[in-house]
C-alpha cells in the first residue's frame, strides 16, 4: 500500500477550448481516516465524463462547480478498505463520486455497492452506472418512446448513447444512431443491432439521416447540439419529444456558438424539448440497476469500455479524448 494519495485538484478557471494541463494539478497528499459512521475506498478506476468540462467553469449550472483548488469531482469505482460504517465493510465493491483521487472517505450517501460477479468494477462507472442510469431515466421518462417510433440518438456510440440506443431496440423502437466514422458506425450496427447508423463526417448528414428515417423521428436524444440538433430539427414528427442530455460540440468552443437555427420546428412541430440530470432521479437509482443489471445478464444489453493506462498522471491528457471523439465507448481511468 502506499503512504501517500495521489490526488487531482483545479488549479485555475480554463480559458475557453480544450483544457490544458496546467489546469490542474497532481499532488499527493495523506491517506485519509475513516472518521466515525464512514469508510475508506481505494479506488481503481475513474469515470471521465463530458459534463468534467462544465464542473471546472464558474458560472450558474446544475451543480457548484469545483472550487480552485479542490479534488476534481468525478464518479469512480474501487473497493472498500477500511471501516466504521454498519453498513460499508472492507472489500465491499463500490461505486460513487470519490473524485479523481488514489483514496477516499465516505459517509455512504449516493454510494452503490456494486456486484462485481455480474460485470467487471470498470463497468459499473459505465453502462452499468451513471451514464447507463441517465440512458435509462432521459430516455424513458422524457422520450417516452412507444413501439414501432424512430428514436435517434446523437453519440449513439458513447457511453450514454449506446445505452438509450440498445434500450430503444428494447422497447420496441427503431433506433437509429449518429456516430463519427465507419468504425463506431459499424459497431452500432453489427455489435448493437441498431436498424440504422448515420455517419455525420461522411459529409451527407441531411440526406443520409432522412433515408434512414422514412418514416420521420418519434424521439431525438441530444448529446451534441449544433449542426447535427438542426439537421434533426425538420425530421421530427408532430409531438415529438427531445430529451437534452448534451451539447458536446460547444463545450470547447472559444466563441459562443450560434443558436439553433430550425427553432421554427419547435413551434410548427409542436415539440418538447427537456434537459435532464441524472441526480433528477436520484430516489429511483436502484429501478435502474436493476432493469440495467438484467438486461446485461440476459445478454439483451452490450456495453464496451475504453480504458485508459498511465494512472492519475494521464488524466488531463486522456480527459480531452471525450471533445474530440478519440475515444471507443466509455472512457475510463485506471488508478
Amino acid at each position: 500500500m502506499s503512504n501517500t494519495n495521489r490526488q487531482v485538484k483545479l488549479a485555475r478557471r480554463p480559458a475557453p477550448g480544450p483544457l490544458t494541463r496546467d489546469v490542474f494539478t497532481i499532488e499527493d497528499g495523506p491517506i485519509p481516516e475513516p472518521g466515525p459512521g464512514q469508510f475508506r475506498v481505494k479506488i481503481e478506476y475513474v469515470s471521465l465524463d463530458p459534463a468534467m468540462r462544465g464542473w471546472v467553469n464558474e458560472g450558474r449550472s446544475y451543480i457548484e462547480p469545483v472550487p480552485v483548488g479542490a479534488v476534481m469531482r468525478g464518479y469512480a469505482a474501487g473497493y472498500v478498505e477500511v471501516s466504521n460504517h454498519p453498513e460499508f465493510k472492507p472489500g465491499d465493491a463500490v461505486q460513487g463520486l470519490f473524485g479523481v483521487q488514489q483514496y477516499a472517505v465516505s459517509d455512504g450517501k449516493r454510494v452503490v455497492k456494486v456486484d462485481t460477479n455480474l460485470a467487471p468494477l470498470q463497468r459499473w462507472v459505465g453502462g452499468l452506472g451513471m451514464p447507463g442510469w441517465t440512458a435509462y431515466f432521459g430516455l424513458l421518462e422524457v422520450g417516452q418512446p412507444k413501439p414501432g417510433e424512430t428514436v435517434v440518438v446523437s453519440a449513439a456510440a458513447g457511453a450514454v448513447g449506446s445505452i438509450v440506443a440498445q434500450i430503444a431496440k428494447l422497447k420496441g423502437c427503431r433506433a437509429v444512431g449518429i456516430a463519427g466514422g465507419p468504425e463506431k458506425c459499424r459497431y452500432l450496427l453489427d455489435e448493437l443491432g441498431l436498424d440504422a447508423a448515420v455517419d455525420y463526417k461522411a459529409g451527407k448528414l441531411a440526406a443520409d439521416l432522412k433515408a434512414a428515417c422514412p418514416h420521420g423521428i418519434d424521439v431525438y436524444f441530444e448529446n451534441v447540439g449544433g449542426e447535427i440538433l438542426d439537421t434533426v430539427l425538420p425530421l421530427m414528427n408532430t409531438f415529438g419529444r427531445i430529451p437534452l442530455c448534451g451539447l458536446i460540440s460547444a463545450y470547447n468552443a472559444t466563441t459562443p456558438p450560434p443558436g439553433p437555427r430550425n427553432l421554427r420546428c419547435v413551434l410548427t412541430q409542436r415539440l418538447k424539448i427537456q434537459g435532464l440530470i441524472v441526480f433528477d432521479w436520484a430516489d429511483r437509482i436502484d429501478e435502474a440497476i436493476h432493469d440495467l443489471g438484467q438486461w446485461y445478464s440476459e445478454g439483451k444489453l452490450k456495453i464496451r469500455e475504453d480504458v485508459r493506462e498511465g494512472g492519475l498522471d494521464a488524466f488531463p491528457d486522456v480527459l480531452n479524448l471525450l471533445y474530440t471523439g478519440g475515444n471507443h465507448g466509455k472512457l475510463v481511468l485506471k488508478v
